[in-house]
């Protein structure tokens, strides 16, 4: 909806003071895509298919011919700007999709998962893309991702979503903090229900069991602990898994969603792997 295909259902929208419905025009003149999925032509070269994104903006072929340059250059393509498409690895289409993305010089850039899928190398080396982008250049970043590492360490600002509606927003920090205390995660091994044991130590704030496992929402993790400890073994309970950590954005989308971000990433990461598969069969 805030690029102008498609039409909202309710309410009202505007990009860089542009209405997305009355100046649908205006706002694409204004912002640049990089969509999830590979776009570019494989039968051209990058060089190409980054002009033929200028030549969808009616960008003036010598002025096009230069920016191009600057962007193959930007993302590290220029020693294959004259290679097809067909070609490229993975992360060589990531940063032409990139490319292709800037040539109009938005003032605002969309990003759809820019990374998924990626190997690890790629995806850091595209973070760094988006620093540069954002820090450089000072350009808006409107990003959507699934990898909640990526968002603590590129956004200023986070909205969550769950079943297609904002529940919370912030900046990372605030969202973090907002926990209110460390993380303390712990199983024991008799078949038994210590909630209410747990709860009752002092400085533990919340306890939720799922699957066995305790998570624990306390004041002063470190000192906490040991108490929790002492606690379940004076009743006869031995602890038999236990972890403390910091609040991280997985907590956060945890208390709010009452699921983990990184079973939903596991299974986004297998479907996007077997549709790239499906997609390049069919093109053979």
């Amino acid at each position: 909806m805030l690029i102008t295909i498609l039409k909202p259902t309710e309410g009202q929208a505007s990009v860089w003071g542009y209405d997305i419905m009355k100046q649908a025009n205006e706002v694409r003149n204004v912002i640049g895509v990089v969509p999830q999925e590979y776009t570019a032509d494989e039968d051209l070269t990058g060089f190409e298919n980054v002009l033929l994104c200028a030549n969808l903006y009616g960008i003036p072929r010598d002025i096009a011919k230069e920016r191009a340059m600057e962007l193959l250059k930007l993302v590290e393509l220029t020693d294959f700007k004259d290679k097809k498409v067909q070609t490229y690895s993975g992360g060589m289409r990531r940063r032409l999709e990139l490319a292709c993305g800037l040539i109009n010089r938005p003032k605002v850039l969309f990003l759809d998962e820019p990374t998924l899928g990626l190997d690890v190398q790629t995806r850091t080396a595209t973070w760094e893309y988006i620093r540069k982008l954002k820090n450089e250049y000072g350009m808006t970043l409107f990003m959507t991702t699934h990898y909640l590492e990526e968002a603590d360490a590129l956004c200023d600002r986070i909205a969550i979503i769950d079943r297609g509606k904002i529940i919370i927003t912030g900046a990372p920090e605030e969202l973090k903090h907002g926990l209110g205390g460390d993380i303390i995660t712990l199983s024991i091994k008799e078949d038994a229900d210590v909630s209410e044991l747990i709860r009752n130590v002092e400085h533990v704030k919340d306890v939720k069991k799922e699957n066995g496992l305790y998570r624990i929402k306390a004041e002063n993790g470190e000192i906490t602990t040991p108490f929790i400890i002492e606690t379940l073994r004076r009743k006869g309970h031995t602890v038999t898994k236990l972890s403390l950590t910091e609040p991280t954005l997985n907590e956060v989308y945890l208390e709010y969603t009452g699921k983990s971000m990184r079973d939903v990433e596991e299974s986004r990461e297998a479907f996007a792997t077997q549709r790239m598969t499906m997609m390049h069969a069919r093109g053979r």
